[in-house]
């Protein structure tokens, strides 16, 4: 007996033959959040409008896109560690592209290394930065992508000050 897969998995064969496991789930219309994309999964997320990859590894760069048009691509080095905590800076860098993209009727795709800490408090910060309550946009991503964590001890309170700074913003 065959199990359906989850529709937020994606499996897709490299051209020399290995598997290439990008997975990612949709969050709302306008935002993915996920694992870290190859070069070959670009013109997948092309596909679903894409125009703006978040990449929150410091351990790993984004891949260049080799493709015409590129997809833009903006890198935060980001440590997934409660002693380093993740630059509010890139949220609000990050949070600033997104509405830039989203508003230009492109989708934007967020990631880590396991689409459950950084790349998800990123997520987080755009929908906080599209009007949604951060607890309720803590909700939806864990909702969306279950094994995702925005409650975790050291991501909460970063999506948080985030908020707090944000709406702070808007205010003056």
């Amino acid at each position: 007996m065959r199990l359906p897969q989850e529709p937020s998995r994606i499996l897709r064969f490299k051209p020399c033959g290995k598997m290439s496991r990008m997975d990612f789930s949709r969050i709302t219309d306008d935002l993915y959040i996920g694992t870290t994309p190859s070069v070959q999964d670009y013109n997948q997320l092309r596909d679903l409008g894409v125009k703006l990859v978040i990449n929150m590894r410091i351990e790993r760069r984004p891949w260049p896109d080799p493709h015409k048009p590129p997809l833009s691509l903006l890198w935060f080095p980001a440590f997934d560690s409660p002693l380093v905590p993740i630059p509010i800076r890139f949220l609000h860098r990050g949070a600033h592209a997104a509405l830039k993209t989203i508003c230009g009727g492109g989708k934007v795709y967020a990631h880590c290394a396991g689409g459950r800490h950084r790349g998800v408090a990123m997520g987080a910060a755009i929908l906080v930065a599209q009007g949604h309550d951060p607890l309720a946009a803590m909700t939806l991503i864990k909702e969306r992508r279950s094994f995702a964590d925005p409650f975790a001890f050291y991501i909460r309170p970063r999506i948080l000050k985030f908020a707090r700074q944000w709406n702070g913003d808007l205010k003056t």
